[in-house]
């Protein structure tokens, strides 16, 4: 069929596609974001592997007598910077499946 790319064509790009993936998922390992919750007295802050690296906590918003309210914001900021990361994971894997071409073979990607 002329037209269709070979089959060491396609196991070329497919490798190389591949490697970019592996390199990409280590980028990613590194990169960090940081969501916070009751304006940035629990911050905490995940990597691409979708993580918890640490969380900072301001003294200010420890009460003995309301515990619920710290759990309440530690729980928000981890769920924030958790969703954060799996965006910036998203949002970078879906720019390199965009970039692949795959000639002949429609509606594959």
């Amino acid at each position: 069929m002329k037209g269709m790319p070979n089959m060491g064509q396609l196991m070329k790009q497919a490798q190389k596609f591949q490697a970019r993936m592996a390199e990409l998922q280590e980028e990613l390992n590194q990169r960090t974001v940081e969501a916070s919750a009751g304006g940035g007295m629990v911050t905490v802050v995940a990597n691409g592997k979708q993580e918890v690296l640490s969380i900072s906590i301001d003294p200010e918003v420890v009460d003995p007598n309301d515990v619920e309210m710290l759990q309440d914001l530690i729980l928000a900021a981890v769920n924030d910077a958790l969703t954060r990361a799996k965006e910036m994971t998203n949002e970078e894997m879906g720019k390199l499946t965009k970039g692949m071409n795959l000639p002949g073979l429609p509606g594959l990607m």
